[in-house]
């Protein structure tokens, strides 16, 4: 790896902006190889160099990526002055690196989140585009049909007049409460709940199991998360690249 200005590492690192950083090196709270440093734009190879900020050695990673089952009652956002937030629900070690969502579940729905500081990856994600499919398990009020299915695979005309893109529609049991499966090819606002209600139907329970190659971790319980594999970031990166 080439060398990188001190203070564009730690700033990639969650220590504050370029501006705090240099107040940060100023102050003799950051060393390299055990040598104070208050220049922050020397360069240093952070996977070579010892870096310290207030006495603790920086092991340096430039992006994470996350994989948490979001609970109900939380919201997909960086931060709110009154809801509790996704990243709320990270420790201090992840939430330095300012990882953000990678696009939104709903308050009321459960499952696969991604959270990630790699914008790149983020915005490719979501591209429409890129077509990357989000797959759902559902609790429906109302009898699923056959004819419901045959409507999602042309797609369904939502209350805005959009048209979806087609999608596949699995009844897994079909009653006066019916659960399904449904895969999805982009991420219109509360799409799912709003596809459902074009066909006189509401969902009353939504969750998210697959988004592209990756699968929800079962071992996962509401509102725990871990990092991805070294495998599971480059299936995603993959995915994208098709």
């Amino acid at each position: 790896m080439t060398k990188e200005r001190l203070d564009k590492i730690l700033s990639n690192m969650g220590f504050g902006t370029r501006k705090e950083v240099k107040s940060l090196t100023k102050s003799g709270e950051v060393s390299v190889n055990g040598q104070i440093v208050k220049d922050s734009s020397q360069h240093v190879d952070p996977k070579k160099d010892i870096i310290e900020v207030c006495g603790e050695k920086l092991i340096y990673r430039k992006f994470i990526y996350l994989m948490m089952n979001k609970p109900s009652g939380v919201i997909s956002a960086t931060e709110d002055y009154y809801e509790k937030t996704v990243v709320d629900l990270l420790d201090d070690e992840y939430i330095i690196f300012n990882p953000a969502p990678v696009g939104r579940l709903d308050k009321d729905t459960e499952g696969l989140l991604l959270l990630t500081n790699d914008g790149e990856l983020n915005h490719m994600l979501l591209s429409p585009k890129r077509h990357v499919p989000k797959k759902y398990f559902a609790r429906i009020d109302g009898r699923v049909t056959l004819e419901d299915v045959k409507k999602f695979k042309k797609g369904v005309i939502l209350d805005d007049g959009y048209e979806t893109l087609p999608s596949e529609l699995k009844i897994i049991e079909s009653n006066e409460i019916s659960e399904v499966e449904i895969i999805i090819y982009e991420g219109k606002y509360h799409q799912i709940k709003r596809m459902f209600e074009a066909v006189g139907k509401k969902v009353i329970y939504l969750k998210r199991l697959e988004m592209g190659p990756l699968k929800l971790d079962n071992n996962l319980k509401n509102g725990e998360y871990r990092e991805l594999t070294e495998e599971e970031v480059k299936m995603l990166k993959e995915a994208v690249k098709r």
